[in-house]
């Protein structure tokens, strides 16, 4: 009964997993930004020879919180990952993890290094199949898996080989594509896709973005269900009140582009910045997964007060077709917090 919930993609990780993360709060006060992406291998192997089975317990509890707050559709957690761009980069050919870049960063906010695309992209192993099937043997609810997308890999490591965005993308699709047909072929019902950078670059989504996320999307069979995450970006750390997201007016400008598409379910934020929900009458067959609790501030938000978020949106937008989530990924906030925001969505979500 109730409203399907759902979360988005990362979780805190279980204090007893080591590898680096890049929602470590040091990062926020002068730490190297760039110190996930470096010493990511470096702390996979220092866990030795049970660094698989602990990584599976990290797994195994973080989606048995999710299902415990009553969330429908859990993912892993991103459990394995520094970050949900350059864990995926690993498995492709074409980057490079050891000479790092500097390149500026979401419209001049930040400076990071970054890994270097040196060669021709394409993929080397395929990999979320086989970690799909472990976190799905986990529980009897349907396992998500979240890719990043082409625009959001391009401009998250430094081209230094194609000098062209648009054949870049194409390639990176074509190697998504192969994975998620491998995970339609396995069982996986639902598939997302990441792609903040469409909010951030709405006319770069519109003359290409698109058409490379159908290149991603290609043959994926009809019973699984397509996601596109579309969140306005995160900030360097939590309760920052003056971090420069994307406009949420840039889903008015890619509305029409997503309801023409072939993505089934589209997720935007909404708890940070609340949007105008004329917006949701623009989809008359696509989901949304609508963002009702913030991802980056401690404040627990009530269970009314969600509840009445989901309300109104209800008014523009059938129930059938609307998902209560997250705005985005959980890795800023600590367990209890996370604990506390699930469980009020949860017990919203089951008002209507």
């Amino acid at each position: 009964m109730g409203l399907t919930t759902t979360v988005i993609g990362a979780y805190p990780k279980p204090e007893f997993i080591t590898l680096p993360d890049w929602f470590d709060p040091s990062l926020a006060n002068g730490g190297d930004p760039a110190s996930p992406t470096k010493t990511w291998q470096q702390a996979l192997d220092a866990m030795g020879p049970d660094a698989e089975r602990i990584l599976q317990r990290g797994i195994q509890q973080v989606i048995d919180d999710q299902v415990k707050f009553g969330i429908d559709i859990p993912t892993d957690g991103e459990v394995r990952r520094e970050n949900y761009v350059h864990y995926h980069c690993r498995h492709l050919d074409g980057f490079d993890f050891t000479h790092l870049t500097e390149k500026v960063m979401r419209e001049g906010s930040y400076v990071n290094r970054l890994p270097s695309i040196t060669g021709a992209v394409k993929l080397r192993e395929y990999f979320l199949a086989e970690e799909w099937k472990i976190a799905q043997s986990m529980t009897d609810r349907p396992v998500k898996v979240t890719l990043p997308g082409p625009m959001t890999i391009t401009d998250t490591n430094a081209d230094m080989f194609y000098n062209d965005d648009v054949k870049l993308g194409a390639e990176l699709a074509d190697a998504l594509n192969k994975e998620v047909l491998s995970l339609a072929d396995a069982g996986c019902q639902h598939i997302q896709i990441d792609e903040p950078l469409f909010a951030r670059k709405p006319q770069a989504a519109l003359d290409y973005g698109f058409e490379n996320l159908e290149r991603a999307f290609h043959q994926c069979p009809a019973k699984v269900q397509r996601t596109v995450h579309m969140c306005c970006g995160y900030p360097d750390k939590i309760d920052r009140e003056d971090y420069l997201k994307a406009d949420p007016q840039a889903y008015f400008m890619l509305a029409d582009a997503i309801e023409q598409s072939s993505i089934d379910a589209i997720s935007i934020e909404d708890a940070h910045s609340n949007n105008d929900l004329s917006l949701l009458e623009i989809f008359q067959t696509t989901k949304v997964i609508f963002g009702v609790v913030a991802i980056a501030q401690s404040r627990i938000e009530s269970v009314d007060e969600i509840s009445a978020r989901l309300g109104a949106a209800l008014n523009h937008i059938d129930a059938d077709r609307l998902l209560a989530a997250p705005d985005c990924g959980l890795g800023y906030l600590n367990r209890e917090q996370c604990q506390q925001k699930l469980t009020h969505l949860c017990m919203a979500a089951n008002r209507f």
